[in-house]
């Protein structure tokens, strides 16, 4: 379950965005559970992980079960809502507001797969699909008029 606040979260750090991933994948899950999946990639105590949890609790950033012994936690916001939030402050700091400014700039650093070209291709199709049946629709309406 998302919870959802009247005020914004406090923007995740790079470890707890770290911790937010393996738990928009496993959630619910225990500590150990997170503990277990960070460690795949490197070494870290389970009291760090521990630590992190209960302090991302307290930033709202997760949320606890303690109905049961071995506390279950989730993620307070889903992961698109958080990539679309930290994409917003992104763009509005580095790129003036323009999405289109910080998409060109991401795809001009790294090299695209053939199937995020496509996926790409598609999602511009549809922008421009929905631009022309918006437009359509405005012209429609003055002439109605």
């Amino acid at each position: 379950m998302i919870v959802k606040s009247s005020k914004p979260l406090p923007r995740p750090t790079e470890a707890e965005l770290e911790l937010l991933r393996i738990l928009w994948e496993k959630q619910p899950a225990t500590v150990r559970d997170i503990h277990d999946g960070l460690n795949a990639g490197r070494e870290v105590g389970y009291t760090t992980v521990l630590k992190l949890m209960q302090i991302m609790t307290a930033k709202g950033l997760v949320v606890r079960d303690e109905a049961n012994r071995a506390h279950l936690y989730r993620a307070a916001v889903s992961q698109d809502a958080t990539q679309n939030d930290l994409l917003k402050d992104l763009s509005m700091r580095l790129f003036s507001g323009s999405a289109a400014q910080l998409a060109l700039h991401a795809l001009a650093m790294e090299p695209a797969s053939a199937d995020e070209l496509d996926a790409i291709r598609a999602l511009l199709d549809r922008k421009r699909n929905a631009k022309e049946t918006e437009v359509t629709s405005k012209q429609k309406g003055r002439e109605e008029l």
